[in-house]
């Protein structure tokens, strides 16, 4: 809601396309600058009372934005501080999210609470909150919508504090022995047992570094994402307009159409993958889904056929949503409690960082190759570093080690749960 209020807002304020690109770059800003941060954070301090701190303060301002509207004394840089605030709450929101889910669910459960999340967010995020938001302002104004906005933060912020304080499944903590205990066993290290140090926000942020570096299947899987985006989410977002115009005649409507197709596969995906078991071969089948749905792309740019390149789009998003809900699945299980947090923020964090270089770099790759090829490359050699990431960080042999959907193969040893403990 608040993607479509804001705009509008900016608008009705007498903005233009300079004043919109201030307000949504505070946004990002906030978020890339305080991820890091937000991952130590949720590894340092209980993640239910930041996840009630984070929706404060988003409530205090956007009530604060949504006052000053009312009153008409709202003023653009009040709308880049609210955007601001929006996007450093979410650089603390999410990692907290990840790292709290486990100490919540057994293990067996997680699975399904992330293709239920994965369900959901597409649908509110891509359908329900912008035409909520859209029917407000055409029916009333940009700062009821902003109202709008603030009453789903006060709704939130209600809900979350009926949460009780978390306290971790004995499964959970079970699993994460066992994961912990065959570290040793595998190319998975198990978590430094010296002497404890002094925290400092660098040490912390160089421990979730190095146990990064020292785990084959969280590096070679973090390295793909790197590429992945780095090479897909550009032409999608910046040259796939172009494909709809000079192959299609089609317009921003059938643009709009085409995310929207993409959003309900992944909402379908993550559905469906959430109603079975983790597979055995949890490794393989996450990069076989993410390599194996990028090469309908690498046509993307010969296509001229509406309902094929929908296909494709839809192929994309879903096997994109069935690798996600396995990835999101596999840091809550096999990452240790501790570093769980800064783990997720680095995966963020990486993300975060290459979507802008990406979006900058498909208009130039475009003024020098023609699109199809553009798009060739990217589907093509997606699917082959996922081939590689595959052998170079031995997944085969790691998930066989690592059975996570046989609930005896972790110990219940009360020692060995007691130092699987944060």
């Amino acid at each position: 809601m608040w993607a479509v209020a804001m705009v509008y807002q900016v608008i009705q304020l007498g903005g233009g396309p300079l004043e919109l690109s201030v307000v949504a770059a505070a946004g990002s800003v906030g978020l890339v600058a305080f991820v890091l941060a937000g991952g130590i954070a949720a590894d340092r301090f209980p993640q239910r009372l930041l996840i009630i701190a984070v929706e404060g303060a988003n409530l205090a301002v956007i009530a604060t934005v949504s006052g000053l509207a009312l009153a008409g004394w709202l003023q653009l840089w009040h709308l880049a501080v609210g955007a601001f605030v929006l996007g450093v709450g979410a650089a603390f929101f999410f990692p907290a999210y990840s790292a709290i889910l486990p100490r919540i669910l057994p293990p067996g459960d997680l699975l399904a609470a992330n293709g239920m999340e994965g369900t959901m967010r597409p649908m509110l995020q891509q359908a329900a909150g912008p035409a909520a938001a859209g029917l407000t302002v055409a029916a009333l104004s940009p700062s009821h919508a902003v109202t709008g906005v603030a009453a789903c933060h006060l709704l939130a912020f209600v809900i979350l504090n009926f949460l009780r304080p978390a306290i971790e499944a004995p499964a959970a903590v079970e699993a994460r022995a066992g994961a912990e205990a065959g570290g040793a066993l595998s190319s998975e290290p198990a978590p430094d047992k010296g002497k404890p140090e002094k925290s400092s926000f660098f040490r912390d942020l160089r421990e979730g570094i190095s146990y990064t570096l020292r785990t084959p299947w969280l590096l070679w899987t973090l390295l793909w994402a790197c590429i992945s985006v780095l090479f897909l989410i550009g032409p999608i977002e910046v040259l796939l307009p172009f494909v709809i115009r000079d192959q299609l005649n089609g317009d921003s409507r059938m643009f709009g159409f085409l995310l929207a197709v993409m959003g309900v596969g992944s909402a379908i995906a993550s559905l469906v993958t959430a109603s079975f078991r983790l597979p055995r071969r949890y490794l393989t089948v996450m990069m076989v889904s993410w390599g194996a749905g990028s090469l309908p792309l690498a046509a993307v740019g010969i296509i001229d056929s509406f309902w094929v390149l929908a296909l494709a789009v839809f192929i994309f998003g879903a096997t994109g949503s069935v690798g996600m809900v396995i990835w999101g699945t596999l840091l809550q299980r096999r990452v240790p409690a501790h570093l769980l947090g800064r783990v997720s923020s680095l995966d963020f964090f990486v993300s975060l960082a290459l979507m802008p270089v990406s979006m900058a770099l498909a208009g130039p790759a475009a003024e020098v190759f023609p699109i199809w090829a553009i798009f060739l490359f990217a589907g093509g050699v997606c699917p082959l570093m996922a081939i590689v990431a595959v052998v170079a960080a031995r997944m085969p042999a790691d998930e066989t080690a690592h059975p996570l959907d046989r609930r005896h193969d972790a110990p219940a040893d009360a020692d060995a749960a007691a130092d699987a403990r944060p």
